[in-house]
């Protein structure tokens, strides 16, 4: 196949309803609606047999999140839509398989703890953890094939579709089964330690601050260390909710791509409270559309508009303010608060052009939803050494922007949304320990975009606490 044609069979696939055996009813919505519309980022299989008893397979597997988990995660973020809360959303770019394993959750878990121990400090309110976990095992991409070895071989799309060796890159059905295998038991770890001790281990006494090379920012965040130890050691002397230290609510997300998988384990389930028969995704907590996949007449978009889950999607520059308010209104008709969270992702140097005009889109709309900051996907680059690179200072500035322009337009930054990983590897450069450019080989892991490492992720909730912390002082600025 022409690679030409194989880009716009990728960019844009209408799928036929006749072959798919798709039942719609008019504009009526069912989680298999999605079908009649043109779908982005569709993967391609050979085998259509085999991709249906995948599919036939999925059905019949048990949820994996409940109800009562869902609705939980949208009354939390109605606060945080609302101010009381922050959100932390946080994890790998795409996870692997090789990643459901103990250290690697184990790590994850601890730094995403560490981080909302130190916001909840410096913003005086509750943080929700949000992992970018269990489940973010498929990636949009930008072109359907690359260049490996002076070969062209189909892109690498997530575990859950193809391989990342390029002899591997033929999407494969049974890959959707081991995303739901491997989502199950990393979710099943996660309820495990969160209920055992291990969620005790945030404890600032713990947190090796080593990497600060400058000993003054050092012993500035140590006294921070220190404060936190304290305020948790009289918690637990004077009995003021210890219990909170170690029950905590941990939720999961990833991006909603592969619409037959999401389709496959949305199930029709009683209202906890109310017993109304509603749908629900029960592959996770909270899933998002990507900056790729939100057209408003599109597959995702359709797909989204009648699920339960509080849901997420990607703002940036292309997104017009007139389409985002339009967009509000198909996916949340009712306007409920905290039912959308509006990622944004434009770049440090693009943040001031655009976001204020989407804050009066929304404030327009009369919607109130989650306002959180990907200071990631827009300040990407490329490393002398040829690998994708970000810059730590890039990725401050974007935050600290959108926390300014928020407040100039009466508005707040709800929380933020970041690639890390609880591990130390070399991928972004910048941050205390100052990696730089030539550092990156060392011990650069990533299978798709750059994370940054455990030490960088701490770096960036110091920060956000200081930023809380001199507002409420009168003095503002991230850096």
């Amino acid at each position: 196949m022409d690679p030409s044609e194989l880009q716009e069979m990728f960019d844009k696939v209408e799928l036929d309803i006749e072959d798919r055996n798709t039942e719609t009813s008019g504009n009526k919505w069912s989680p298999s609606s999605w079908r009649s519309k043109k779908v982005t980022q569709d993967v391609i299989y050979d085998d259509k047999e085999e991709l249906d008893k995948v599919l036939a397979k999925l059905r019949h597997l048990p949820p994996m999140t409940s109800p009562r988990e869902i609705k939980n995660l949208r009354e939390q973020l109605a606060d945080v839509a609302l101010g009381k809360s922050f959100l932390l959303q946080g994890g790998d770019c795409a996870e692997l398989f090789d990643y459901c394993s103990k250290v690697p959750i184990e790590n994850k878990i601890k730094i995403i703890l560490q981080m909302s121990l130190i916001l909840t400090w410096g913003a005086r309110i509750p943080v929700v953890r949000i992992a970018r976990m269990a489940g973010q095992y498929a990636k949009p991409r930008s072109k359907p094939t690359e260049i490996i070895d002076g070969k062209e071989v189909l892109s690498f799309r997530g575990d859950n579709v193809n391989g990342f060796d390029p002899s591997e890159r033929k999407p494969d059905p049974q890959r959707l089964l081991g995303a739901y295998f491997h989502s199950a038991a990393s979710m099943n770890y996660v309820r495990t330690i969160l209920h055992s001790d291990f969620a005790v281990l945030h404890d600032p006494t713990a947190w090796d601050l080593q990497h600060f090379r400058n000993s003054h920012t050092r012993e500035e965040y140590q006294s921070i260390a220190n404060r936190l130890s304290d305020a948790l050691n009289y918690m637990k002397v004077v009995g003021a909710d210890a219990s909170q230290i170690s029950n905590i609510d941990f939720f999961t997300s990833h991006e909603g791509l592969i619409l037959p998988y999401e389709e496959a384990l949305t199930r029709e389930l009683p209202d906890p409270d109310t017993q109304e028969l509603k749908w629900y995704n029960t592959s996770t907590h909270f899933i998002w559309i990507g900056d790729r996949t939100r057209q408003i007449d599109g597959a995702h978009v359709e797909y989204f508009s009648g699920i339960e889950n509080p849901i997420g999607i990607k703002c940036g520059p292309s997104m017009e303010p007139e389409e985002l308010g339009r967009l509000l209104d198909i996916v949340n008709p009712n306007k409920e608060i905290g039912k959308v969270t509006l990622i944004t992702r434009y770049g440090c140097n693009l943040v001031d052009k655009y976001l204020p005009g989407h804050i009066k889109a929304v404030k327009e709309s009369g919607h109130v939803v989650v306002w959180a900051c990907d200071p990631m996907h827009g300040n990407t680059e490329q490393s002398s050494s040829g690998v994708k690179t970000r810059n730590f200072r890039s990725i401050v500035e974007e935050i600290s922007r959108s926390f300014r322009i928020h407040q100039e337009y009466g508005r707040t930054l709800n929380g933020v949304h970041l690639e890390m990983t609880g591990d130390s590897v070399t991928e972004c450069v910048g941050g205390f320990m100052e990696l730089e450019h030539h550092h990156l080989p060392q011990n650069y892991q990533t299978s798709c975009d750059p994370r940054l490492n455990y030490e960088q992720s701490l770096d960036v909730a110091l920060l956000i606490a200081k930023y809380h912390e001199r507002k409420r002082r009168g003095s503002i600025g991230l850096m």
